[in-house]
């Protein structure tokens, strides 16, 4: 079976070059630091705003100040410095941070007033409440479950955007049309279209069909496996989350 028949493809080699952004928000340099929580921020706030929600049952607004405020203290105060890798998945100490920081705020309820002067950051709250409203209620999630799900959910999101950016910037916008139409237009129990009817809606030939899907999923494996490397702190933890996302085996 050829191996780029499905996303994750098969054993592949990747080099384990450290681009880590939870470990250079330690770094001496104050630009290297501001980038670093800048990927964090990026790859985490959705999933902290959801959880938010889910687990403290804050309103949309409250949980907008509440998600700001979190990051601008963990900016401020530079939290992510003192994550130790040997003892918890940074998911867990992110999580045990947040808890802390809204659970303070609540006992001081009086002094946590909505707009709290939380504006930090500019991140798509409206687009994170749409999901929420288009999402199951997660009843037969715990709160650690349903932070790792939305976290997932989130990851392929933002890969998914930057490939497409870089396949339209490249020119092959083609490629992710078919990709889109194939491997992210059908949920799962669904029938996909066939290459025969794809390559007739496209104005291809089916073995170019084949020849782009597999192309793109390559590039999509790539670029999964590049935002994992700057969010995972240890080798170890990499090929974890590579295995357990995209099922493939890293040498």
């Amino acid at each position: 079976m050829d191996p780029d028949t499905s996303i994750g493809g098969a054993q592949q080699r990747f080099p384990a070059t450290n681009h880590s952004a939870i470990v250079a928000v330690r770094s001496e340099d104050n630009e290297v630091r501001q980038r670093a929580f800048e990927t964090i921020l990026e790859s985490y706030w959705k999933p902290v705003y959801k959880y938010v929600r889910f687990k403290w049952h804050a309103t949309n607004e409250d949980a907008k100040d509440l998600t700001q405020g979190f990051f601008a203290n963990a900016l401020e105060k530079n939290y992510f410095a003192a994550y130790d890798a040997q003892k918890a998945r940074f998911q867990t100490y992110l999580r045990t941070c947040l808890d802390g920081f809204v659970a303070n705020l609540r006992k001081g309820e009086d002094r946590f007033k909505r707009g709290g002067g939380f504006d930090h950051f500019s991140l798509d709250f409206v687009s994170a409440e749409e999901e929420i409203s288009l999402q199951l209620p997660a009843v037969d999630l715990n709160p650690e479950d349903f932070f790792y799900r939305e976290w997932v959910r989130h990851l392929f999101s933002t890969a998914v955007a930057t490939l497409r950016k870089r396949l339209d910037d490249s020119g092959k916008s083609v490629h992710f049309k078919l990709f889109e139409c194939y491997d992210l237009g059908t949920s799962e129990g669904e029938t996909k279209p066939s290459y025969a009817s794809l390559a007739s809606d496209f104005a291809l030939d089916t073995s170019t069909v084949n020849n782009y899907l597999a192309a793109t999923r390559r590039e999509f494996r790539k670029v999964v496996l590049e935002k994992l490397r700057e969010i995972t702190a240890t080798d170890e933890e990499f090929r974890r989350e590579a295995r357990s996302l995209l099922g493939v085996e890293l040498r």
